[in-house]
C-alpha cells in the first residue's frame, strides 16, 4: 500500500509538512462518496503519523498538536485514533526496543485530551492502561471485567412471580378478550399491552404466547389478531414466534396427545401471512418424512398381500386359522396411530385457502399420501368447489337445475376463482391432480368437473374460434384428457357403485372420438389400478366378487345375477369385463346368460365393454389357431359369437370394432372377419350358411319380407334398429366400401399372405370365411343403404376392378344392387313422367331405363378382359349375366304360398288358444294379417318385375352371342368368365347360374349350344372339384344339382323333352350353321339319343367321383363327398353307378375312421343317404333304351345298340371341332374329330356307314393306323387284325387267360372274386361246364369275325382310293401327335404302379372296383365288335345288366385322358409292322404258336388260381408289377408295346389298362387271340350263371347265320367308318 505521508513532509514538518498533512486529512474527510475507502485512508494517515512518532522521526508534542487540528474533521475521529493506538499498542508490546515503547506511551499521554478514558479502557491492554495511569492495577481490572461478563452472558434473569405481578396477566387477558366489534384497533391494544409489560414486569415472550392462545379461542377475529401479532413481532426476534409455535406443537406430541385444530389453524393463518416460515415450522412437526415414506411403503405391501390372499385358493381347514390371524392383526391395528401434525397443518392450510403452502407440504410426501386421508381430500375438494364456482354457474349447471351456490373464501390470499376455461389450467387442474383417485370422496364435485368438461368439449368442437384460441383449446383439451385419466376414472373406481356418476361421465366421454376413449380405458384397465394401494385392493375385491357372481350365473337366475353385475360394473367395468370375457372364452355356454345379464349396465359400461372385447381379440399372447393348426381357436369363435349377440342387443358403438377388423385386414390378417360375420348376422339378420335347405334357398330368391320369413334358420325379428346402428357406424366412419374392398382383396390374398405354413384345411376355412363375410356384408349394404348412399360410395365396375384390383365376381356383386336401385329409380321417373298404364308401355319404359343405366356398364366391362374375349360373347351379354339375380329370373310362388299358409295356421292357432287374453289375440292376428298382405303384395310386385326382365332379355338375346368364332369357343368363354366364377360365389348364385343357362336355352338364343354347355359342365368335374374350398364345393354341388334337375326333367318324359328342347337351337347337332330354322328335324338330337347322352353324363360324374375318392387327397375326398351329397336328389339314378359309388364310399369310411374323422363323418353321412336313395335307382336299360335300331337307320341318327354312341354323329363331330379351342383338350379332340368328321362328310346318307365309335376312339385310331400299314403289307396284316377284333372281348372278360401277362391273370382273379361276392353262388362243377361251352362259342365267333373284317377292309380300301390325300394327312398328323404323346409316357414303362402313391394292394382293389363301375364289360371289345359287325342284336356276351351298351355311351366323347393314352399306345405299337410281307408272315406264325401254347398253360393255372383266390388275394396284388413287366417283354416282342400298356393318368379307369393291353396283344399275336376267346368264355361262364352261357351260345350261332348272308355290306360299312375314325 503506498504511503500517504511522504518522508519529505516529516523532514520539513514545520515548514510545510504539517499543513500538507492537515490538508490531506480535510480532503479525506470531505470525500463522502466512498465512505469505507475514506475511512481506511484516514486510518492509514493517522497510523503513519503515529508510527513516525514511535520510530522517533517526529516529536510527540508536534503530533499531538496536529492531531488536535485534525480531530474536528470527523465525528468518529477519536474512535479512529483509539483504533490506531490499539494496533500500535499490540505492535510495540512485542518489540524488544524500549525506546519505541516509550515513544508510544508519551504519544498516548499527549493525546489523552483528544480521546476519552472510556474508549481507551475498551481498546487498550490493561498493562498499557496501568502504565498510562488510567487504572490502578491491571489484575484487579481483569477480575472485574470477567465478573461483569459472567453476569451479562451467563446469569439467567427470572421473570418469576416474585418480580412479575399476576394482575398484569389478568389485565392482559381482559384486554385481549374484550368485545372487538367496536372501534378497537390492534394499534390501541398494542399500546396497552406495552404499558402492561412495563408496569407489571411481564415477560414479552409469555405475553406473545398468551396472545396466540387467545387468538386460538377467537379464530373469527383474523383481521384483528394478525396485524396485532405482526406489530408485536417488531419488538421480538423473528424466530421467537416460530419457536413458541413449535413448543406448542411439541407439547401435543405425546402418544396420547391430540393436537387441537385451532392450533393448526393459527399456524396456517400465520403461514399464509408470512409471519413465520414453513421450513422453520416444518422441523417442529411429527412424524418425520422418513417415517411417512416407510408407512406408505408398508401400505403398498399390505395391499399386495390382500390381493394375494384373495387370489389364493384356500381350503376350508386353513380358512379358520387365516380368519383368527386376521382378527389379531385388526385388533393391533385398532390402536390409535400417533397424530400426524403435518397432515393437520395441511388440512388447515387447505381450509383457509393457502394453496401454495399446502402444495409444498404435499410435495414433500409420497404421491397421493396426503389426499388418501379423507379430511384432507374433502378439504381440497372444498377448495376446488370454491375455485370453480363462477365458471360452473355460468356454463356447467344443467338446464332447469337450481343448484346451491358456494360462497367464496373470506381471505384475499386464497386462489383466484375461475371465470373461464383458461383459468382452470392455472390452479384447478393442478389441485385435481393432487386429489387423484380421492375425488371419489366428493361425488358432487366429480359431477361438476365432468359437466365443465362437457361444456368445454361443446366449445372445443364448435368451429368459430380463432387460430390462437384453437391452440389454447388444444392445450386445454389435452389437460382435460389427463385429468380424466388421472382423476376422474380412478375416482370412479373408488366410488361405491354410483350409476349416476357413470352416466354423467358418459355425457362427456361421448364427445371424445373413440380413439381417445379407448386409450383412456386402456390406461384405466392396465395402469391405473397399480398406481395406488387402495386401487390395488379394489381391483382384487372386484375380481373376487366377479368370480362369485360368474360361478352362480345360469339361464334361470339371469335377473338377480344381472343386477349384481350391473352394480359391480358401475365402478370397475374394465376389471369385471376382463374377467367375464376370460370366462366366455373358456366356456361358450355362458354367452347367452351373460348377454342377457348385461341389461343393467350404463352407457359408459357398454362402451368399456366394446373396448375390452377389442383388447381381448387383439391379445398377442393368444393363438388364433388350435394346436392342430386346422381350425380357428374356440376362444376366438366364442368371442365372435358374444360380440354379435351383445352388439345386437345393446346400443354399443361399433366404430372401434369395425375399424379393428379393417386394420387387421390391412395387415393381411383375416381371422378377425369371424367377428364381422357374427356382428352382421346378429345385427342385420343376414345369415350365411352352407346348410340352407332348398326351401330356404328358394325363399331367398324372393323379396325382403319373404327372405326374413322363410330364408333363415332363426326367426329374424326386430333387426331394424340394430341394422340401422350398424349402417350408421359404417357410414359415419366411411368403412362400408373399404371393408368390402379389403375383404375382396384379402380373399385372394389369404392363400399367399396367410397360407404359408398353415394347413390347407385352415387356409380353405379362412378363404371361405373371408368370402362368406364379403357376401354377407355386401348383402347387408345392398338391403340397408339408400340408392344415393350406395351410388355415392361404390365406384363404377372398371374402377373397382382396375384401380382397386377387386376380383370381377366381387366387383359385380358389389355393383349389382347399385344397378338394380338405379334401374328402378329411372323406371319410376319415367312412369311418373308419362301416365300410360298399358303393360307394353310399362315394359317399354323399363327397357329404356335398363338401357340408360346399363349402357355405361357395357362400355366399362370391355376393359376387364382382352379384346379377343368379346369375339365370343358380347359385353352386353356379359354385363347382363353379372347384373341380374335370381329375383329377376323367377318368382318363388311355392315359397310365398308356404309362408302364407304358415301364417294362416298361426292365425288359426291364435283363435283356438283359450288362454291368450283378447287384446293380445287381436294384436297377434293383426300382425299375421299385415305380414300376409305384405307377402302377397311382394309376390305380385316380383311377378311384374320378372315379366319385364324376361321381355327385356327377349329383345337383347339376338346380340348376346356373336358368330365370330365357333360355338365351342363361345361356350368356353361363357363357362370360364360367367358360370364358373359365379356358381361358386354363393348358394343363390349357384342356383342362378343353372337357371340362367336354362333361360338362355329357352330364349332360343342364337349361337348357344345348350347340349355343349351341359356336356362341358358334367364332363370333367375333377379339376373344378379339386380346386374348391369346402364352401365352394357345397355351392358347386348346388349348381350341379340344379343343372341335373333340368336334365333329369327333360330325360324323364318325351313330351317334356319335345316341348322344351325338341325344336330348340340349343339341341341342334349341326353346329356349322349360325342361323336356326326349326324346320329341319334331322339336325335335332332326338329324345332317345338325349337319354344316351344323359347316361354318358352320369357315367362321367361317377368316373370323376371315383377318381377323387381314390386319390387319398384330403381336399379331393372332402369336396367330392360334399358335391355328391348336394346332387343326391338327381344322381346317382342308375343302379350300377350307384353301387360303384357305394363301394368306394364304404372303403373311405373304413380307411378314414381313425385317420381323418371329419372325412369319416362326411363319408358316413353320404353313405347313409345314398342307401336311402337306393330304392329309387333304376337299372341301366330303364334309364336309356339299349336295343340297337334297325339296320337302315336314319342317316343322321346314332346307333343305339351296344355300339351306339349316344349322341348324333354330326353333333359329336362338331363338338369335337369346337373343343379344339380348349387348350387342355386340343390334342385329344383332334384325334376324335379326324376319326369322326370324315364319316359325316362322306357317309351322311349311307345308313350302315354312320356308326360312330362308342367313345373308344383309341381302337378306331388304331384301325386307321393299321390301314396305313395294310397298304404296304396286305392280307397278312388283315389277318392279324381279324384276330385282334374278337379277341378284344375275351381279353377284357377273361382278364389274363389270353397269353399276355400275369397281371391280367391276377386282375381276372380279382374280377372273379368281385363277381363271386356279387352273385354268391360259385360252384366248381358249373364252372367246368361253362368253360367247355365258352370254348366252343369262341371258336365259332372267331371264324365269323375274321370273315367280317376281311369284307370290311376291302370297303375301306375303296373308300380310301376316293380320298387318298386327305387320309394320309390325317394319318400323319395323328402319328406325329401320338408318337409325341407316347414319348412323354416312356418313363413309366414296365411299372404297373398307379401314379397315385398308394400300395399295390389298394391299387388292384381300386381296379377291381373300377371294373365294377364299368359293369364288367369291355369298351374295347364293344367298339371293335360294333365296327366289325353292325348287325343289330348280335352282342358277343349276354345281355344282362352288365351289358356292353352302357359303354358305347360312356365313351362317345370319353375322358380325354383315355383317348390320349389309348391312341398313343396304339400308334407306338404299330410302328413296327412295316416289314416285308414274308417276314411279317413268319413273325405272325411264330407269335400265334407261342400264344396258343401259353393260353393252354394259363387255362390250367386258372383252375388252381380260382381255388387259392381268397387266400392269395393280397399277395397276388403285390406280385403284379414284376411279373407283368417280364411277361410283357417275353410275349409282346417289342418293348414299345409293353412300356405303354400301363402309363395312364390317375383319372383313367382300369378299363383303359385292359384296353391298352388288348391292343398290344392284338398286334403281337393273332392266333393267340383266338385261343384266348376260349379262356375268356370260360372266365365269363365262371362268373355268370348257366343261363348266361346258354345265351352266349345262342348269340354266337345267330351271328354265324347273319355273317354268311348279309355280312359283306356290314363289313364294308365297318371298314369305312373305322377308317374315318
Amino acid at each position: 500500500m503506498a504511503a500517504l505521508l511522504p518522508a519529505e513532509w516529516i523532514k520539513n514538518w514545520e515548514k510545510g509538512g504539517k499543513s500538507e498533512f492537515v490538508q490531506l486529512c480535510r480532503a479525506l474527510s470531505e470525500n463522502k462518496s466512498h465512505d469505507s475507502m475514506s475511512f481506511r485512508d484516514i486510518q492509514q494517515a493517522l497510523y503513519e503519523l503515529a508510527y513516525h512518532v514511535v520510530r522517533g522521526n517526529l516529536k510527540h508534542d508536534q503530533a499531538s498538536n496536529v492531531l488536535g487540528d485534525v480531530i474536528e474533521f470527523r465525528e468518529d475521529m477519536p474512535s479512529i485514533l483509539a483504533d490506531v493506538f490499539c494496533i500500535l499498542d499490540i505492535e510495540t508490546s512485542c518489540l524488544e526496543e524500549k525506546t519505541k515503547r516509550d515513544h508510544f506511551t508519551q504519544l498516548v499521554l499527549a493525546c489523552l485530551y483528544l480521546v476519552s478514558d472510556t474508549v481507551l479502557k475498551e481498546r487498550l491492554d490493561p498493562e498499557t492502561l496501568e502504565s498510562l495511569g488510567l487504572i490502578k492495577q491491571s489484575q484487579q481490572f481483569n477480575q472485574k471485567s470477567v465478573k461483569i461478563k459472567t453476569k451479562l452472558f451467563y446469569k439467567q434473569q427470572k421473570f418469576n412471580l416474585l418480580r412479575e405481578e399476576n394482575e398484569g396477566y389478568a389485565k392482559l387477558i381482559a384486554e385481549l378478550g374484550q368485545d372487538l366489534s367496536g372501534n378497537m384497533t390492534s394499534d390501541l391494544i398494542l399500546e396497552n399491552i406495552k404499558s402492561l409489560i412495563g408496569c407489571f414486569n411481564l415477560d414479552p415472550n409469555r405475553v406473545l404466547d398468551i396472545i396466540l392462545e387467545v387468538y386460538e379461542c377467537r379464530p373469527e377475529y383474523d383481521d384483528f389478531f394478525v396485524p396485532l401479532i405482526e406489530s408485536y413481532m417488531y419488538m421480538c426476534e423473528p424466530q421467537t414466534l416460530c419457536h413458541i409455535l413449535g413448543f406448542k406443537f411439541k407439547f401435543y406430541q405425546d402418544p396420547s396427545g391430540e393436537t387441537p385444530c385451532s392450533l393448526y389453524r393459527v399456524a396456517a393463518v400465520l403461514l399464509q401471512h408470512n409471519l413465520i416460515d414453513l421450513d422453520d415450522l416444518y422441523v417442529h412437526l411429527l412424524p418425520g418424512d422418513n417415517a411417512i415414506i416407510e408407512e406408505h411403503k408398508r401400505e403398498i405391501v399390505e395391499a399386495k398381500q390382500i390381493v394375494r390372499k384373495l387370489t389364493m385358493v384356500v381350503l376350508s381347514s386353513e380358512k379358520t386359522e387365516e380368519k383368527e390371524k386376521e382378527k389379531e392383526k385388526e385388533e393391533e391395528k385398532t390402536e390409535k396411530p400417533p397424530d400426524n401434525q403435518k397432515l393437520g397443518l395441511l388440512e388447515a392450510l387447505l381450509k383457509i385457502g393457502d394453496w401454495q403452502h399446502a402444495q409444498s407440504i404435499m410435495d414433500q410426501m409420497p404421491p397421493f399420501y396426503a389426499t388418501s386421508h379423507k379430511p384432507i381430500a374433502i378439504a381440497l375438494c372444498q377448495l376446488v368447489h370454491v375455485t370453480i364456482e363462477p365458471l360452473y354457474r355460468r356454463v356447467g349447471v344443467p338446464k332447469g337445475a337450481k343448484g346451491s351456490p358456494i360462497s367464496s373464501l373470506p381471505n384475499k390470499r386464497a386462489p383466484k376463482q375461475a371465470d373461464s376455461f383458461e383459468d382452470l389450467r392455472k390452479e384447478v387442474f393442478n389441485m385435481l391432480c393432487y386429489l387423484g383417485p380421492h375425488l371419489s370422496h366428493d361425488p358432487i364435485l366429480f359431477a361438476k368437473v365432468v359437466r365443465l368438461g362437457k361444456a368445454f368439449m361443446k366449445e372445443f368442437q364448435s368451429d368459430g374460434s380463432k387460430q390462437e384460441d384453437k391452440e389454447k383449446m388444444e392445450i386445454l383439451f389435452s389437460c382435460l384428457l389427463s385429468i380424466t385419466d388421472q382423476v376422474l376414472l380412478p375416482s370412479l373406481s373408488l366410488m361405491d357403485c354410483n350409476a349416476c356418476m357413470s352416466e354423467e361421465l358418459w355425457g362427456m366421454f361421448k364427445t371424445f372420438p373413440y380413439q381417445y376413449r379407448y386409450r383412456l380405458y386402456g390406461q384405466w384397465k392396465n395402469e391405473t389400478y397399480n398406481s395406488h394401494p387402495l386401487l390395488v385392493k379394489v381391483k382384487a375385491q372386484t375380481i373376487d366378487r366377479a368370480k362369485y357372481i360368474m360361478k352362480r350365473l345360469t339361464k334361470e337366475n339371469v335377473k338377480p345375477s344381472g343386477r349384481q353385475i350391473g352394480k359391480l360394473s358401475h365402478s370397475n367395468p374394465t376389471i369385471l369385463f376382463d374377467y367375464i370375457l376370460s370366462q366366455i372364452q373358456k366356456y361358450d355356454n355362458l354367452i347367452t346368460p351373460v348377454v342377457d345379464s348385461l341389461k343393467y349396465l350404463t352407457s359408459l359400461n357398454y362402451d368399456v365393454l366394446a373396448y375390452c372385447i377389442i383388447e381381448a381379440l387383439a391379445n398377442p399372447e393368444k393363438e388364433r389357431m388350435k394346436h392342430d393348426d386346422t381350425t380357428i381357436s374356440s376362444w376366438l369363435q366364442s368371442l365372435a359369437s358374444f360380440c354379435g349377440a351383445v352388439f345386437r342387443k345393446y346400443p354399443i358403438e361399433l366404430a372401434g370394432l369395425l375399424q379393428y377388423v379393417a386394420n387387421q385386414l390391412k395387415a393381411g390378417k383375416s381371422f378377425d372377419l369371424l367377428i364381422l360375420k357374427e356382428v352382421v348376422q346378429k345385427m342385420a339378420g343376414i345369415e350365411i350358411t352352407e346348410e340352407m335347405t332348398m326351401e330356404q334357398l328358394e325363399a331367398m330368391t324372393g323379396g325382403e319380407q319373404l327372405k326374413a320369413e322363410g330364408g333363415y334358420f332363426g326367426q329374424i325379428r326386430n333387426t331394424k334398429k340394430s341394422s340401422q346402428r350398424l349402417k350408421d357406424a359404417l357410414l359415419d366412419h366411411d368403412l362400408a366400401l373399404p371393408l368390402c374392398l379389403l375383404m375382396a382383396q384379402q380373399r385372394n390374398g389369404v392363400i399367399f399372405q396367410e397360407g404359408g405354413e398353415k394347413h390347407l384345411k385352415l387356409v380353405g376355412k379362412l378363404y371361405d370365411q373371408c368370402h362368406d363375410t364379403l357376401v354377407q356384408f355386401g348383402g347387408f349394404l345392398a338391403s340397408n343403404l339408400s340408392t344415393e348412399d350406395y351410388i355415392k360410395r361404390v365406384p363404377s365396375i372398371d374402377v373397382l376392378c382396375n384401380e382397386f384390383h377387386t376380383p370381377h365376381d366381387a366387383a359385380f356383386f358389389l355393383s349389382r344392387p347399385m344397378y338394380a336401385h338405379h334401374i328402378s329409380s329411372k323406371y319410376d321417373e319415367l312412369k311418373k313422367a308419362e301416365k300410360g298404364n298399358k303393360q307394353q308401355h310399362k315394359v317399354h319404359k323399363y327397357i329404356t331405363s335398363c338401357e340408360l343405366v346399363m349402357a355405361p356398364v357395357h362400355d366399362a366391362v370391355i376393359s376387364l378382359h382382352l379384346p379377343k374375349v368379346w369375339d365370343d360373347i358380347s359385353p352386353q351379354f356379359y354385363a347382363t349375366f353379372w347384373s341380374l339375380t335370381m329375383y329377376d329370373l323367377a318368382v318363388p310362388h311355392s315359397s310365398y304360398d308356404r309362408e302364407v299358409n304358415k301364417l294362416k295356421v298361426q292365425m288359426k292357432a291364435i283363435d283356438d288358444n283359450q288362454e291368450m287374453p283378447p287384446n293380445k289375440k287381436k294384436k297377434e292376428k293383426e300382425r299375421c294379417t299385415a305380414l300376409q298382405d305384405k307377402l302377397l303384395e311382394e309376390e305380385k310386385k316380383q311377378l311384374e318385375h320378372v315379366q319385364r326382365v324376361l321381355q327385356r332379355l327377349k329383345l337383347e338375346k339376338d346380340n348376346w352371342l356373336l358368330a365370330k368364332s365357333t360355338k365351342n369357343e363361345t361356350i368356353t368363354k361363357f363357362l370360364q368368365l360367367c358360370i364358373f366364377p359365379r356358381c361358386i360365389f354363393s348358394a343363390i348364385d349357384a342356383v342362378y347360374c343353372a337357371h340362367f343357362v336354362e333361360l338362355v336355352h329357352q330364349q332360343k338364343t342364337p349361337n348357344f349350344s345348350t347340349l355343349l354347355c351341359y356336356d362341358r359342365v358334367f364332363s370333367d368335374i375333377i379339376y373344378t372339384v379339386a380346386s374348391c374350398t369346402e364352401n365352394e364345393a357345397s355351392r358347386y354341388g348346388r349348381f350341379l344339382c340344379c343343372m341335373l334337375e333340368t336334365v333329369t326333367r327333360w330325360h324323364s318324359d318325351r313330351v317334356i323333352y319335345e316341348k322344351e328342347c325338341g325344336n330348340y337351337p340349343g339341341f341342334l347337332t349341326i353346329l356349322r350353321a349360325t342361323g336356326f330354322d326349326g324346320g329341319n328335324k334331322a339336325d335335332q338330337l332326338d329324345y332317345e339319343n338325349f337319354r344316351h347322352v344323359v347316361h354318358k353324363w352320369h357315367y362321367k360324374l361317377t368316373k370323376a367321383s371315383v377318381h377323387c375318392l381314390e386319390t387319398g387327397e384330403y381336399t379331393h375326398i372332402r369336396n367330392i363327398l360334399i358335391v355328391l351329397t348336394k346332387i343326391l336328389p338327381w344322381y346317382p339314378k342308375v343302379l350300377n353307378l350307384g353301387q360303384a359309388l357305394e363301394r368306394r364310399v364304404h372303403k373311405i369310411c373304413q380307411e378314414e375312421k381313425e385317420k381323418r374323422p371329419d372325412l369319416y363323418a362326411l363319408a358316413m353321412g353320404y353313405s347313409g343317404q345314398l342307401k336311402s336313395r337306393k330304392p329309387f335307382m333304376i337299372p341301366e336299360n330303364e334309364f336309356h333304351h339299349k336295343d340297337p335300331p334297325a339296320r337302315n337307320a336314319v342317316a343322321a341318327t346314332v346307333q343305339n345298340g351296344p355300339g351306339g354312341a349316344g349322341m348324333p354323329t354330326s353333333l359329336t363331330i362338331n363338338t369335337v371341332k369346337l373343343d379344339e379351342g380348349n387348350t387342355e383338350e386340343t390334342d385329344k379332340l383332334k384325334e376324335k374329330s379326324q376319326g369322326v368328321v370324315k364319316v359325316t362328310n362322306k357317309t351322311v346318307n349311307a345308313a350302315p356307314k354312320v356308326t360312330t365309335s362308342n367313345g373308344n376312339s383309341a381302337s378306331n385310331s388304331k384301325i386307321i393306323k393299321e390301314k396305313d400299314d395294310k397298304e404296304k403289307s396286305g392280307k397278312e396284316k388283315d389277318k392279324e387284325k381279324k384276330d385282334k377284333t374278337p379277341a378284344a372281348t375275351p381279353e377284357m372278360k377273361a382278364l389274363g387267360k389270353d397269353g399276355k401277362d400275369k397281371p391280367k391273370e391276377e386282375r381276372a382273379n380279382k374280377d372273379d372274386k368281385v363277381r363271386e361276392i356279387k352273385e354268391k353262388t360259385p360252384k366248381s362243377e358249373k364252372e367246368k361246364e361253362k368253360v367247355k361251352k365258352e370254348e366252343k362259342a369262341s371258336k365259332e365267333e372267331k371264324s365269323k369275325t375274321i370273315v367280317t373284317i376281311v369284307e370290311s377292309k376291302s370297303t375301306v380300301e375303296k373308300e380310301r382310293e376316293k380320298e387318298p390325300s386327305r387320309e394320309k394327312d390325317v394319318a400323319k398328323e395323328m402319328k406325329s401327335k401320338e408318337n409325341a404323346k407316347g414319348g412323354e409316357k416312356m418313363p413309366v414303362a414296365g411299372s404297373l404302379k398307379s401314379p397315385v402313391p398308394r400300395s399295390e394292394t389298394s391299387e388292384s382293389e381300386r381296379e377291381q372296383k373300377r371294373r365294377k363301375v364299368d359293369t364288367h364289360s369291355s369298351p374295347s371289345h364293344s367298339s371293335t365288335v360294333k365296327g366289325t359287325a353292325t348287325l343289330p342284336k348280335v352282342p358277343l356276351v349276354s345281355e344282362n345288366n352288365s351289358s356292353l351298351r352302357v359303354i358305347s355311351i360312356h365313351f362317345l366323347q370319353d375322358s380325354l385322358n383315355e383317348l390320349k393314352d389309348s391312341s398313343a399306345k396304339h400308334y407306338i405299337n404299330h410302328t413296327t409292322p412295316t416289314l416285308s410281307k414274308s417276314k411279317e408272315r413268319e413273325v405272325e406264325k411264330k407269335d400265334l404258336d407261342k400264344s396258343r401254347e401259353r393260353s393252354r398253360e394259363r387255362e390250367k393255372k386258372d383252375e388252381k388260381d380260382r381255388k387259392d383266390r381268397k387266400r392269395d388275394h393280397s399277395n397276388s396284388d403285390r406280385e403284379v408289377p414284376q411279373d407283368s413287366t417280364k411277361r410283357r417283354k417275353e410275349e409282346n416282342g417289342t418293348t414299345g408295346s409293353s412300356k405303354h400298356s400301363k402309363s395312364e393318368s390317375p383319372s383313367d379307369s382300369p378299363r383303359l389298362n385292359e384296353k391298352e393291353k388288348e391292343k398290344n396283344k392284338s398286334k403281337s399275336s393273332g392266333k393267340e387271340k383266338g385261343d384266348s376267346i376260349k379262356a375268356e368264355k370260360m372266365e365269363k361262364s365262371s362268373s355268370g350263371s348257366k343261363k348266361e352261357s346258354r345265351h352266349d351260345k345262342e348269340k354266337a350261332e345267330k351271328k354265324e347265320k347273319r355273317d354268311s348272308t348279309g355280312g359283306k355290306e356290314e363289313k364294308k360299312h365297318h371298314k369305312s367308318s373305322d377308317k374315318h375314325r
